[in-house]
């Protein structure tokens, strides 16, 4: 069994880029482990503010801090073409060995359709992203051989070529979702699942399908990395917990899907719905830190062996030394 680790999941909706650097290294410095770091063209609602470039970012992460680190999530299908996704993985890769874990999606409207083409509906966007892990696999490995590859497929084209930079072993490929069908897929062709905090008996069926998946290509699902993101809101006091998760954090209160959603500033008027009992069940929002300490506790119970944590609130600094100090230590397997 993996050892646990509690990384810092950096929004750079929330933060400028030099911010969320220094909030890394800062979290490091108190006990965290690694940082996932929020892909974004666009924040969720204007009210966050920011949106920097994930992979500079990233860069910079790998200069201040010592753990892992990677993209949660970014989508190698509208904006980006998958070659382009896999050149910026393996350099990272090659730039920090062993820390690099590349993240994948399936993508989102706030994000992806600002090159203004076609948005396909939810099927289409998960058979992209699986045809795109595909040539992103096909990259990595013309790299490790030293042999040209190309590709012709339904959705994506690649002509003879090759990675010329690339680590000596290649990065762990993880799919972020929330389905039981691409969680399945993604253990038949990834080498990890990531999820968001999600009722137990939900995650239990994922990691079923996950394993599921593995098996079926010949695999031991043993050892490969199941991982977390975690959204709370924690404060001095219940009521600015509240106010923050309610300003910062609305869309954590949405009972619906949002990838189809365009704007910020839609996400800022259905915002404008959401009522606190939104968040039950959703997000532990408190002033007391066991009580989040319990609702991650059951997560690494479950079995997760890598989580990130996001703190809802601006309050990044007094949040990470009460964490460091009376959570991150008291987590056990």
């Amino acid at each position: 069994m993996a050892d646990l680790t509690i990384g810092y999941a950096a929004m750079l909706e929330q933060f400028h880029p030099t911010d969320v650097v220094a909030l890394s290294a800062y979290a490091e410095e108190h006990g965290f482990s690694g940082v996932m770091a929020a892909d974004h063209f666009q924040p969720w609602v204007p009210q966050q503010g920011e949106a920097a470039f994930v992979w500079n970012v990233l860069t910079a992460l790998g200069e201040r801090t010592r753990g892992d680190l990677g993209p949660g999530v970014t989508c190698p299908s509208f904006r980006f073409h998958p070659a382009v996704v896999a050149q910026a993985s393996a350099t990272l890769a090659a730039m920090y060995p062993g820390r690099h874990w590349l993240g994948l999606g399936s993508g989102e409207a706030l994000n992806e359709h600002v090159t203004a083409g076609y948005w396909p509906e939810a099927p289409e966007r998960i058979n992209r992203m699986f045809e795109a892990i595909d040539v992103i696999k096909k990259l990595f490995a013309s790299g490790l051989e030293g042999k040209d590859v190309k590709h012709s497929g339904q959705f994506f084209k690649l002509e003879s070529t090759r990675l010329w930079t690339m680590p000596e072993v290649a990065p762990e490929i993880l799919v972020a979702t929330a389905g039981p069908i691409t969680a399945k897929r993604a253990g038949k062709h990834a080498d990890g699942l990531i999820t968001v905090g999600a009722p137990l008996e939900k995650i239990e069926m994922l990691f079923g399908r996950f394993d599921a998946g593995v098996k079926e290509s010949g695999r031991d699902p043993e050892g490969m990395p199941k991982v977390l993101q975690v959204h709370m809101s924690w404060a001095e006091t219940d009521e600015e917990a509240l106010a923050n998760a309610m300003t910062e954090w609305p869309n954590g209160g949405m009972k619906f899907p949002k990838a189809d959603i365009r704007s910020p500033h839609d996400f800022a008027q259905m915002a404008k719905l959401v009522r606190p009992e939104d968040f039950e069940g959703r997000m532990v929002i408190s002033a007391d830190p066991d009580e989040h300490r319990a609702a991650i506790q059951k997560y690494v119970d479950l079995g997760f062996d890598r989580i990130y944590l996001h703190n809802v609130g601006r309050n990044q600094r007094e949040w990470i030394e009460v964490f460091g100090r009376e959570v991150l230590p008291k987590l056990v397997r």
